[in-house]
């Protein structure tokens, strides 16, 4: 192919981050600036502190308030003070920083404006623990959930009924004031509730459905959380609470739009692009094997599309951790799909997760190619062993296949590109 695989696939990726830029979609999504009453500005999530920047810049009026990010996505902020927590495991920063946003909500007075800025990551920065419940034993649970593959939709719907914030809570405490939420989704779907856990929105799921999640992965929860998901009173804001009268909600960035934005750049390079879906959900080795098959379709029988092409999905997988190794759900997902598709002449693909980190570790993501078996065999690496161990990051950073782009203060969820070009003989590109 003219082009080179591996860094037309990563503009690709560029293209869909740059979509989803705080500094770049918040303007033209803002209403005009409240002329009267107070402007609070809270906010969650590994875009906080960009999209906390990006409403000074449009809005240049008097505004107070605090955003809480993930450690090491902070930029430079004016008037809002910008507070770092740990995710994805809760830390006492994130629960300190929840208790201030409720009592700066609770400030407000009919004539407030509170603005809240929601994006992927909030529901373990908002990590104040309801009632009853010990911070210990809730990062005791967020583990247990992390580790058993459960979808967000499910964390979520157990951390709303733990929060003192989240599932619709601050709304609740900044009524009646006028609230404001702006979103950039990171979750299959773009559920408002689901949102970093909807701290400003009605909340579509139940104490049932908490409990359910935990007996389906058989997470059997400290007691202080037990009692909490057994009593009634503990039950989130439903829709029609007069709570949400004032408050409105408006998506500013979101899953398919970047895949939008990556499939015009393909196409403007010369090579037709498909969105499959932006809603993938599953255990990532197993959508590999799926997306493995489609791909092996598309480059030996030119069907359901003619190569090239390039097949783009978003979504969230998840990966149930039994190994020991150090991985990411887009890392894994990689390492899966090169076994499935066993060195398949002109086939390319990358992976990684548009907030520019994989997991826990220091990489977006990573890529490989046709030769990726061989090249794992010449360093002495058994990619099957590396899978059961759940060890694809190790993999990929002995290969120096990793995508390492930092942070980049926005947070869209997965992205995935698959390049299957017209040509089967690659000469070995890796």
């Amino acid at each position: 192919m003219a082009l080179d695989p591996n860094v037309f696939l990563k503009e690709l990726f560029d293209a869909a981050i740059a979509r989803a830029d705080p500094r770049l979609v918040m303007a033209d999504a803002l209403p005009p600036a409240p002329t009267q009453g107070r402007v609070i500005v809270l906010g969650a999530g590994k875009a906080a502190a960009a999209m906390a920047a990006a409403l000074e810049a449009a809005w240049p009026r008097p505004m107070e308030g605090l955003v809480v990010t993930r450690y090491g996505h902070a930029c430079p902020v004016e008037r809002i003070e910008v507070i770092e927590a740990g995710h994805p495991m809760p830390d006492a920063a994130g629960a300190a920083a929840a208790r201030r946003m409720l009592e700066l909500a609770a400030s407000a007075g009919p004539a407030d404006t509170v603005v809240f800025l929601a994006s992927g990551g909030a529901s373990a920065l908002l990590a104040a623990p309801a009632d009853g419940i010990d911070l210990g034993d809730k990062q005791a649970l967020t583990g247990a959930l992390l580790r058993s593959g459960a979808t967000i939709h499910q964390m979520n719907a157990v951390r709303k009924h733990l929060s003192l914030i989240k599932g619709g809570k601050l709304a609740a405490a900044a009524s009646p004031a006028s609230v404001l939420t702006l979103a950039i989704s990171d979750v299959p779907g773009d559920a408002p509730d689901v949102i970093g856990s909807g701290p400003t929105v009605p909340d579509i799921s139940t104490l049932a459905d908490a409990r359910q999640v935990l007996a389906e992965f058989g997470i059997e929860p400290p007691p202080s959380i037990a009692r909490r998901l057994a009593d009634p009173s503990a039950e989130t804001p439903k829709l029609g609470d007069p709570i949400f009268a004032r408050a409105t909600f408006k998506m500013i960035a979101a899953p398919y739009a970047s895949l939008e934005a990556a499939k015009a750049r393909s196409e403007a390079a010369g090579v037709p692009a498909v969105i499959l879906s932006d809603r993938i959900e599953g255990e990532a080795r197993e959508v590999a094997k799926v997306l493995a098959a489609l791909a092996r379709n598309v480059a030996e029988r030119r069907a359901p599309f003619t190569p090239p092409v390039v097949l783009l999905s978003g979504g969230e997988t998840t990966v149930t951790v039994r190994g020991a190794g150090r991985g990411g759900r887009n890392a894994e997902f990689l390492l899966a799909l090169g076994l499935a598709l066993d060195g398949l002449p002109g086939v390319h693909a990358m992976a990684g997760d548009t907030d520019g980190i994989d997991g826990v570790e220091d990489n977006a993501g990573a890529s490989i190619g046709p030769a990726f078996l061989r090249r794992c065999r010449a360093a002495g690496i058994d990619p099957v062993a590396r899978l059961a161990d759940n060890d694809a990051f190790t993999v990929f950073s002995a290969l120096d296949d990793l995508i390492v782009t930092g942070p980049t203060l926005t947070n869209v969820n997965d992205f995935r590109a698959i390049l299957i070009g017209p040509d089967p003989d690659d000469g070995g590109v890796r």
